[in-house]
């Protein structure tokens, strides 16, 4: 874990030429940690690090070389999660009354993992005494908006120039997820909000790229996306997001968080994975499942 007093919230790692319709967004992988959070915090070392998506923007990497944009948040999920509502706010962590427009009630802070998450994984508790308010208000302003500005801006960059896009929002899982009804676990989940976020076709295509690499995937179970895949998916308007879980197990130590011996294997995988999935769009581009009508 980086500690370290300022640091850039977030980077595009733009490529020498756009060349494909694609965006790529790794929204939780960030492991810098202010110090004033780690203050507030009564979790330390490894413990805070729980809820990280470890390590995803390197196994994702090969985006600029592939020619497609990058965006990855350096602040870490537990900090605040951009993948919420922005003002999705459990009162429970405040002092004092949180605003009237306030999401105080979706499962997701029934759960302590609003936009300012009041758990990382296991249920451990982050904070050692409630926060106040406007610090909830100002994290809002000073990092989730800003990330969400940049996020906005390269999709409709790449809408303007290819006609269409495709967000992939880039994720980790934990390596014991159990799905009901499969008898093993999935190295690889693909969520398209059961078809809403995304076309079938593109979702369907995910989940054979990876089964003919020899992964167990699937799609929507558990998990079908978050707000971003939500949010920013309009096939519609030839606007394509898909959520894609990795299972943390295939890569890393889920116990110290070292990178496993095979985490070079995996990022292979995955570029191989981001290089069918452009090929694979480039043949139907036209094809108004993926283009805008």
């Amino acid at each position: 874990m980086d500690e370290i007093p300022a640091y850039e919230l977030f980077e595009i790692r733009e490529p020498a030429s756009h060349t494909i319709p694609f965006v790529y967004n790794s929204p939780h992988s960030g492991r810098i940690y202010p110090p004033e959070f780690i203050a507030q915090s009564r979790l330390q070392g490894i413990s805070i690090r729980r809820s990280e998506d470890h390590y995803v923007d390197e196994l994702f990497s090969a985006a600029g070389a592939l020619g497609a944009p990058l965006l990855l948040a350096n602040f870490p999920r537990a900090y605040l999660d951009v993948n919420r509502e922005p003002y999705e706010l459990d009162p429970r962590m405040f002092d004092g009354l949180l605003p009237s427009y306030a999401n105080i009630n979706s499962l997701r802070v029934a759960g302590g993992l609003g936009t300012i998450p009041r758990i990382v994984a296991e249920n451990m508790e982050i904070y050692a005494r409630r926060l106040p308010v406007q610090e909830a208000l100002d994290r809002v302003e000073a990092v989730y908006k800003p990330y969400h500005a940049a996020l906005r801006r390269l999709i409709a960059r790449t809408h303007v120039q290819f006609g269409f896009g495709v967000l992939i929002d880039c994720h980790s899982m934990p390596g014991n997820i159990r799905v009901a009804g499969a008898t093993s676990r999935p190295d690889f989940i693909i969520g398209d909000r059961y078809g809403t976020s995304a076309s079938a076709e593109l979702s369907r295509m995910a989940v054979s790229i990876f089964e003919e690499m020899g992964f167990a995937a699937i799609r929507n179970k558990p998990y079908a996306g978050g707000f971003i895949t939500e949010h920013y998916g309009r096939p519609s308007r030839g606007l394509h997001a898909l959520q894609i879980e990795i299972n943390r197990s295939l890569y890393v130590d889920e116990v110290t968080l070292e990178r496993r011996a095979d985490f070079p294997l995996v990022v292979a995988a995955i570029t191989s994975f981001m290089r069918q999935m452009a090929d694979y769009v480039a043949k139907f581009a036209g094809d108004t499942a993926l283009a805008a009508e």
